[in-house]
């Protein structure tokens, strides 16, 4: 597990670029007709996450990350920035929810795509950490509500730890 976490902290993390300086740009720059479900997305998500988390930009995309003063080692892929833990980015053809949590910790996972059926009739598309969704108006956002209070900060760093301790 070690490997393939840092390959995807590696090679998906910046693979993702948009060009913004914060927030409100980000939102403003995606397709119009996108905006308003990007924007409930993104609510709900900082709505629901446990405290100790902070928003910005990185990454080419909006995220939510453990900040360096509660976390003072940071991301070790990129010296000095804090430690990533959710992302949301508009793609081409989809909204992409990136969730590390859900890639380190099986258990998570296996709840996430064990109730993904209950609230969406459409197949879950979904990679490593990366879900995707292709229809605006079909988003289970009481799922995406629940899965964000599935892990705290402390829990985030334990399993980041956990996986990259030297």
């Amino acid at each position: 597990m070690r490997l393939t976490l840092n390959l995807f902290f590696k090679t998906k993390l910046k693979s993702m670029q948009f060009p913004a300086t914060s927030i409100e740009d980000y939102i403003s720059q995606i397709p119009e007709e996108r905006q308003v479900v990007f924007k409930k997305l993104f609510d709900t998500i900082t709505e629901n996450l446990p405290k100790g988390f902070q928003k910005g930009v990185s990454y080419g995309m909006v995220g939510w990350d453990v900040p360096l003063e509660t976390f003072p080692a940071g991301y070790h892929c990129t010296p000095g920035s804090p430690l990533p833990f959710m992302g949301l980015a508009s793609q081409k053809n989809f909204i992409a929810l990136y969730h590390m949590g859900i890639y380190a910790k099986p258990e998570l996972l296996d709840w996430f795509v064990a109730e993904f059926p209950k609230h969406s009739k459409r197949k879950l598309d979904m990679g490593k950490s990366c879900i995707r969704f292709k229809k605006m108006d079909e988003i289970p956002f009481e799922l995406i509500a629940e899965l964000s209070k599935k892990m705290n900060v402390d829990e985030w760093i334990s399993i980041y730890e956990t996986q990259f301790k030297k």
